[in-house]
């Protein structure tokens, strides 16, 4: 079934609770769903009982939403869309990467599944979007670099960076002007006592680059020998 075939609104719940599992553990709920989304609780609990009425999540009351099969590979084709707008939009309109969540949260609801396919085509089938992010393939496949959050590394470490979370423009805009980017080399070594922040070492530049936990904690690495 082609995503297209459902309402915005359906292509926004599905998305988001895919986007809430796939970097955290912690169980989808109505109230995680309805911060995701920007709305009321009632509201994202309304549209939990209509997803799972098109056989597209399972929820029990009070507990965690989940997507079926169904739901899953509807989802997947609207991160397929999403990620691959983001690509096309740096790559051939010379967007930042800070400016183009927003504009592909609105492009992935218009553009055909034919638009979407020449997109891959024309950008050379691209596996990761412009913040590392995985895409998915034309048939579902995904897959995912074995990160862990930089908060989570222990000092005195080097690390590639693997993926950025989009959530925070502003953060993306500090981290491109200071040249941290996916692929990024960096050595890690604790800040001063009590300040909470973390001394991060890019390779090829110069001096250290001092972020607290909400930077560190959107920033994914895997760890080098």
């Amino acid at each position: 079934m082609s995503v297209s075939r459902l309402s915005p609104s359906t292509q926004n719940y599905v998305k988001a609770i895919w986007n809430l599992q796939e970097w955290s553990n912690e169980p989808v709920t109505a109230s995680a769903l309805a911060n995701k989304v920007g709305v009321r609780l009632s509201s994202a609990s309304d549209a939990i009982r209509k997803l799972a009425s098109q056989e597209l999540v399972q929820h029990t009351p009070y507990g965690e939403v989940s997507l079926t099969e169904q739901g899953r590979q509807a989802a997947l084709q609207m991160v397929r869309r999403h990620r691959l707008i983001e690509c096309f939009l740096v790559e051939m309109l010379g967007y930042r990467w800070d400016q183009v969540h927003d504009e592909a949260e609105h492009l992935e609801h218009a553009v055909s599944d034919f638009m979407i396919a020449r997109i891959d085509e024309k950008l050379g089938h691209p596996t990761r979007d412009p913040h590392g992010d995985p895409i998915p393939s034309e048939d579902g496949t995904i897959s995912h670099p074995d990160a862990i959050r930089l908060s989570d590394v222990d000092p005195e470490s080097k690390v590639r960076v693997e993926r950025i979370a989009d959530d925070d423009p502003t953060l993306l805009q500090y981290f491109g002007d200071n040249g941290l980017k996916v692929g990024s080399i960096v050595s890690t070594r604790p800040g001063a006592p009590y300040s909470d922040a973390t001394e991060v070492l890019l390779e090829g530049h110069e001096g250290p680059l001092l972020l607290g936990q909400s930077a560190t904690d959107a920033v994914f690495v895997t760890l080098l020998k």
